[in-house]
This record gives structure tokens, C-alpha cells and sequence, in this order.
């Protein structure tokens, strides 16, 4: 399925919602224009998310302050996460590199063939021209190496393999960045904000404030500000004894804590530390870790082509065969079945 392209933000904006003349003068130095590089099964949600912010933006200034170009890596139509195909207006090596450059993926990026995106933000991605990676678009800027030292942000699937492949790039816990030259989002929503920040830059935050308003965005945006990019399991029980047990053992993957050390970081006994557990997880303590550590091993087979006794060891198994027999335990499958789909 094809969808006819979106609005462009070039057309005559009628909005009966027109910022005030006093606002609309500080938006009438020029039109900023973004070059959305898209990748096969790229969120549709990062994407709409993004567009409709920009949209709002020349609705409420009443004319057209961003315009947009979406590009796709051949210049045929993209297929996106939800399997419809996003028309696109240029093929990368026909783009401009005068454009804000926005890298629009999702899951499964590691398996795309990007070398020739790579060469060419490596080209473009110079001096003062803003990158940003939406989804899992920091994964491309890291691969192409024009990161830096800017701290970014990802998809929270992917926050291990992140740190596995690129243990040098500074790995924010934001859901977004919009500071700088290297910007990033975690996805969804959060292209929202993301969104809103840069147009706060350059149009001041009264602006960025009634750009918000007009999408009912207000009072969640305030939310967002107060949210992590990786939800962790501890972030998710009330019980505060037990997640400061579950937060050290997340710490604590490649060198697991023992029992003991759980408990008196918890200010517990080792008896009712695994009592609260297992009324409030349903599972001890040692189970809660070892689904914890095959869990990163689990994201690291299918993100990573790191070798498994490399895997086994980052996940603090000492014996690669301890950590096939307890990961078949937990996935009804070997991982070299797991990493070649073969779960049969």
C-alpha cells in the first residue's frame, strides 16, 4: 500500500488559530527546511509525530516558517513499520546537504545496508549542519561517525546493543537531545518534543508554547520532560525494597551481585528479600536476576553480531555451555536458533 505524499508545509497555511502579530514577527525571517532520510521500516509514528509538529508550527504562525523534503535511499517509495509505503520526494545521492538532516529508522536498522547513507553524512554532516536521529537514527550517525562527543539517545530495545557497539558514544537516559549539531529522540511521541525544542531555538518559547497548544500537547509535554528513554523493570514496581534490589541487579549484569549483597543493599534479610519477590514479582530473587541477564543477551544475539562467549561473558555467565543451557531454559531455543531464526 501507497499513500499519497503529505502536506509539505509549503502551501497557504489558513488557521483561524494565528499567532498574534507581536509573536508572528519573530517567525518571518525565512523558512528552515528538513531533509528526512528514511529507512526501510522506519516508525510511521516517529515520522507523523515530526511532520504534524512542524505543521502545527505553520498553522499557528499562519505561513509557512518549515518546509520539508522526505528522501529515501534509492528515491523509490519506503516501506514503513506499519507496512504502508511513504511516496518520497528525492533519492539520497539527488538531496541537497543544505537541508536539517533528520535519519528516520526503527527495529532491524542493524541489519540494513547503510554504507552508502554512512559515506554520505559522513560528506555532508560537517561544521554547523544539524543531524538528528529519530527511533534508532542514533545508530546511524554513530556507524557513520560523526557523533562526536554529543550525548544521544535510542530506541530503549536498543539501548544494550548501543553500548556494546559503540562503548565510547555517550548514552543519555532522556527520551531526547535537541542540543547542539548531533540531536536525537527515542521515538514515537518524543519526535514531539524533540520537535518543539528546536523550534523553541529559533523561534522563542512563546512560539514553541502555541505550537503545543494547538495539538493538545501542553500538559503532556511537561510529563515527557520527567521520563526515561530505557524503563527499566525497577522503574516499574512500587515496592521500593524491592526495586532497589531489581535497579542493582540491573547494574550489575556482566558481574552479577550475590544474594547477600542484594539483600543489604535492599537494608533487608536475605529471607525477606525473596518473600517480597515473590509476592511481588512471583519469582525469586535469582530467577528475577537470570531473566534479567538473558534478556540483555537476548537483545545482544538479535542486534549484534558480537560472538557468543563474548555474549555469555557480558551477561555474567562464566561457561558458554551454562549460558546456552539457561537460556534454552527461558526461550524454548538454542541462541545460535535465536540469531539465525531457526527456532525450530
Amino acid at each position: 500500500m501507497t499513500i499519497q505524499p503529505p502536506f509539505r508545509g509549503n502551501e497557504t497555511v489558513q488557521s483561524a488559530n494565528k499567532m498574534p502579530l507581536g509573536q508572528l514577527a519573530s517567525v518571518r525571517g525565512g523558512s528552515s527546511e528538513f531533509l528526512f532520510v528514511l529507512l526501510p521500516g522506519f516508525s510511521m509514528l516517529s515520522l507523523t509525530a515530526a511532520l504534524e509538529t512542524l505543521q502545527n508550527a505553520n498553522a499557528a504562525a499562519g505561513l509557512p516558517v518549515y518546509t520539508w523534503i522526505l528522501c529515501g535511499l534509492d528515491g523509490r517509495p519506503v516501506p514503513s513499520s506499519i507496512g504502508v509505503e511513504m511516496p518520497v520526494d528525492v533519492s539520497l545521492k539527488d538531496s541537497r546537504p543544505d537541508h536539517e538532516i533528520v535519519i528516520v529508522s526503527d527495529l532491524s536498522v542493524e541489519k540494513l545496508n547503510i554504507d552508502a547513507l554512512c559515506v554520505w553524512l559522513a560528506r555532508h554532516a560537517r561544521g554547523q549542519v544539524r543531524v538528528t536521529g529519530i527511533g534508532t537514527g542514533a545508530y546511524i550517525l554513530a556507524r557513520a561517525g560523526v557523533l562526536g562527543s554529543a550525548p544521544v539517545t535510542i530506541h530503549w530495545q536498543y539501548r544494550d546493543m548501543f553500548r556494546e557497539t559503540f562503548p565510547c558514544s555517550a548514552l543519555s537516559h532522556r527520551v531526547q537531545h535537541s542540543d547542539g549539531c548531533r540531536c536525537s529522540s527515542s521515538g514515537g511521541v518524543s519526535s514531539i518534543d524533540l520537535l518543539l525544542d528546536l523550534i523553541e531555538q529559533t523561534h522563542g518559547k512563546s512560539f514553541s508554547n502555541s505550537v503545543a497548544e494547538m495539538m493538545n500537547y501542553s500538559t503532556i509535554r511537561e510529563l515527557q520532560t520527567t521520563l526515561r528513554a530505557d524503563v527499566p523493570m525497577s522503574a516499574r514496581i512500587s515496592h521500593p525494597k524491592v526495586a532497589t534490589a531489581l535497579a542493582a541487579m540491573e547494574q550489575n549484569i556482566e558481574y552479577p551481585l550475590a544474594l547477600v549483597e542484594l539483600a543489604r543493599r535492599a537494608a533487608v534479610s536475605i529471607r525477606q528479600l525473596e518473600r517480597l519477590f515473590r509476592k511481588n514479582l512471583e519469582i525469586t530473587p535469582r530467577q528475577a536476576y537470570m531473566r534479567l541477564r538473558l534478556q540483555r543477551a537476548y537483545l545482544l544475539l538479535i542486534q549484534t553480531a558480537i560472538g557468543l562467549p563474548e555474549i555469555a561473558l557480558a551477561c555474567g555467565f562464566q561457561t558458554t555451555g551454562h549460558f546456552y543451557k539457561c537460556f534454552r531454559v527461558e526461550y524454548g531455543a538454542s541462541p545460535t536458533q535465536i540469531r539465525t531464526g531457526r527456532q525450530g
